[in-house]
């Protein structure tokens, strides 16, 4: 899994680098920096504006009495998108700026949501699904083992 996320951080590393370079070819390095720096100061603000909008929302949820399950997961989606704004280069900041889309944020959650069902019912049929189920079978108690003796309690220090 860790070789995973290196190979992830490689690949994104390169990919970013080079779309840098190409755009700066085109409009100049100092206006490319400039745009980093617009999307990143953009996206933060528009992470806190949607941040702040789905803690309302959860706030309501809570009062209602109802579990806030959707917008808790839509507040984890903002975070993701504000680490990809941060994080210089300009497909992350796509990315990242597709997250703050409510549509886009519906599509991930099914998505994962289908996703990590899949996963809990995988494991919940290999839980109850053994090879070689042993019956109980039911022991008298005249006929169980005696509980093992209890210890005694550690001795007090005598009195001097």
């Amino acid at each position: 899994m860790i070789a995973f996320f290196v190979a992830l951080a490689i690949v994104v590393g390169v990919v970013e680098i080079s779309v840098i370079i190409q755009v700066g070819q085109w409009i100049g390095f100092l206006n490319t920096v400039g745009l980093l720096l617009l999307v990143s100061l953009l996206g933060a603000w528009l992470v806190k504006r949607q941040g702040l909008g789905v803690m309302a929302r959860i706030r309501e949820q809570r009062s209602a009495g109802r579990l806030p399950a959707t917008e808790a997961f839509d507040g984890a989606l903002i975070l993701v998108a504000g680490v990809l704004l941060v994080i210089p280069g300009f497909v992350t900041d796509a990315l990242g700026l597709l997250l703050l889309l409510p549509p886009v944020r519906a599509v991930v959650r099914r998505f994962v949501s289908r996703r990590v069902l899949r996963e809990v019912e995988m494991v919940r049929s290999r839980q109850w699904t053994r090879a070689d189920p042993r019956p109980r079978q039911f022991v008298p108690p005249e006929q169980r083992p005696p509980p093992p003796p209890t210890p005694l309690p550690p001795a007090s220090p005598p009195d001097r």
